[in-house]
């Protein structure tokens, strides 16, 4: 069913996607011809080209690689269809049934032509650079360079057949299993039950019973359900290690560093001086936070809290449509342009539902069509911040459009590049607008908050993340464990000024990058370094730096971050790179503890 509309009185009418642009129904015939043409497409690929691609010429080639992507982006529309579908109501087993078929059919057609990439990765380097003198195959050398990173850490045909057909009965089984055990778990509060969404934003109520209320109920569901969590995630990390024992990766964060193209040390860097900072940052800033709530400490469920003056104005939906479309213009037209188009089309879907995934997101699905994002708009600032970021994504994917389905998509920490950089504008523009001296602390201390979310808290789920996954090679890791080591890497990075209670053990279950992209989160605090550095830049430059930021969203995956940074001067390479990031944070609790 698709999904409607929903009129809020406080909130306006919250639009719904829609998602015909990619197919009319889950029947249609558009859908189902689309699967048996690239069913047919694969299979007469492989009778052409498997075993011969020593043999083609580089224009050939090049054709080769072109059809290759055509056959991808018609299965990446399917599959782009099949999973918005059921993130739009994952409660109902007819659109799980879809989902699952949908992954299935696209598994078995794509079995076809996994051999392309392995064949590629055996050309010798002297005779494909000859072959990339051609311009039909030097248009994909940035592609090419990307794939081959992957020699190193590539298995034999048939194990490498295998892996990807039993895909769909391992880790996205047990991916759709948390997925639905999320959406289907329903939290007691106040006489209702709300789903993880909405209990979740109650930890931003101005009533602190509330805030109390709604901690202690997600903490004792996910409680009732930790077996069933730790199960999936001890058995996803178990299969990680198993995978990249046979690649031959050296430590479980390095499959995700080289499929984002960063080298090791640079994350290590990043995290280390992130770890380094947690003193001058969040153990500070929370210290001021508990002063201004006039305790010592404050308990878990007030870290979000609004601050003791703040009126918690609810923001209707047309009105942060025009806070972020606003702030986009005035830094650049073309971008607002863009997304302007995300509100008038259709591409957003903004109503809490039951069965709906939580949380927020932008799916670039496929350069023939175009990005759709889902939120969970309630109407708090942090969600005006959250629409401004994941239209960042989108106005990012549709930029990188035009480089084609294979090399569009960015590297995880380039990515968060224009959703960051679209919160920074958002939360620029409202803060020069804002005169009132109380309204300015309340607006500064709600982007600190963010940006230690963003930077602080995504490095010790890091730190969470890569503490579980080396003391799994010793043997599954009990619930009571994982809580441990949870607690451990939280009380770390909040510092003493915020307490903790058995409950709070419990949180690293919902969160879902663990069992979607492990080791995706340090890519969070990875872009919001950048962008603070970036802004920096943005700040005293002249004329032509949204022009150079265009440029580089448009480039998608065809550069590496070396390439895209240095018009502007800087290097992530540098330590120095990340202390300035952090410096602006810093730079902002100085002037909230000068407001005292």
């Amino acid at each position: 069913m698709d999904a409607k509309p929903v009129v809020d009185k406080a909130l306006g009418e919250l639009p719904a996607w829609d998602l015909s642009d990619l197919y009319p129904g889950q029947d249609s015939d558009c859908l189902k011809q689309d699967l048996a043409r690239s069913d047919e497409r694969a299979t007469a690929f492989r009778k052409d080209y498997a075993g011969k691609l020593a043999a083609l010429s580089g224009e050939e080639l090049g054709a080769a690689i072109a059809r290759f992507e055509e056959i991808q982006e018609s299965l990446g529309r399917i599959l782009s269809y099949a999973q918005l579908v059921y993130s739009g109501d994952m409660s109902d087993p007819e659109v799980a049934r879809f989902f699952q078929s949908m992954q299935e059919r696209s598994t078995a057609i794509s079995s076809n032509l996994l051999f392309f990439t392995l064949e590629l990765n055996r050309l010798d380097d002297a005779a494909l650079d000859a072959q990339l003198k051609a311009p039909a195959l030097a248009r994909y050398e940035p592609w090419l360079r990307d794939l081959r990173a992957m020699r190193p850490h590539q298995l034999s045909d048939e194990i490498e057949r295998l892996l990807h057909e039993k895909y769909v009965a391992g880790r996205a089984a047990w991916t759709r299993l948390f997925d639905e055990t999320m959406a289907a778990l329903r939290f007691p509060f106040r006489g209702e039950t709300l789903t993880s969404a909405e209990v979740i934003n109650r930890l931003t109520d101005r009533d602190p019973a509330a805030r109390r209320e709604a901690a202690k109920s997600l903490g004792h569901v996910l409680g009732d359900n930790i077996r069933i969590f730790a199960l999936i995630t001890n058995t996803l990390i178990k299969d990680k290690e198993i995978e990249d024992g046979w690649r031959d990766f050296p430590r479980p964060v390095s499959s995700r560093n080289l499929a984002n193209f960063v080298e090791d040390e640079v994350v290590d860097a990043l995290v280390g001086t992130v770890q380094d900072a947690y003193p001058q940052l969040s153990h500070r800033y929370y210290a001021l936070k508990a002063k201004w709530f006039g305790v010592e400490t404050l308990p878990y469920w007030d870290r979000n809290a609004p601050l003791p003056d703040d009126d918690d104005r609810l923001i209707p939906w047309q009105d942060a449509r025009q806070l972020v479309l606003s702030a986009y213009a005035e830094f650049s037209p073309a971008l607002a342009a863009i997304g302007k188009r995300f509100f008038d089309q259709s591409w957003i879907d903004a109503p809490v539902r039951p069965g709906k995934a939580p949380g927020a997101f932008a799916h670039p699905t496929v350069p023939s069509a175009h990005p759709y994002l889902l939120l969970n708009y309630q109407g708090r600032t942090r969600d005006v911040m959250t629409l401004a970021h994941e239209l960042g994504h989108g106005v990012h994917q549709v930029l990188a459009g035009p480089q084609g389905h294979l090399m569009a998509e960015t590297p995880l920490t380039l990515a968060e590049t224009a959703s960051v950089f679209g919160e920074m504008l958002t939360f620029q523009s409202m803060l020069k607008a804002e005169s009132d001296p109380r309204r300015r602390k309340i607006m500064l201390a709600s982007k600190v908050e963010d940006m230690l979310n963003t930077v602080v808290r995504q490095i010790a789920m890091h730190a969470f993340e890569t503490r579980v996954h080396d003391e799994r090679r010793g043997g599954e890791l009990l619930p009571e464990r994982l809580g441990e080591i949870w607690l451990e890497t939280q009380s770390a990075s909040l510092g003493p000024a915020i307490a903790f209670d058995e409950d709070y053990r419990h949180f690293w279950a919902y969160i879902p990058h663990f069992v979607h992209v492990p080791f995706y989160v340090y890519a969070y605090a990875f872009g919001d370094c950048l962008v603070n550095s970036l802004y920096a830049v943005y700040q005293g430059a002249e004329a032509g730096f949204a022009e150079k930021y265009l440029e580089m969203l448009g480039a998608g995956g065809s550069k590496r971050h070396r390439e895209l940074l240095a018009p502007f001067g800087l290097d992530a390479s540098d330590p120095a790179f990340w202390a300035r990031g952090l410096s602006l944070i810093e730079s902002f609790i100085d002037e909230l503890e000068a407001m005292d």
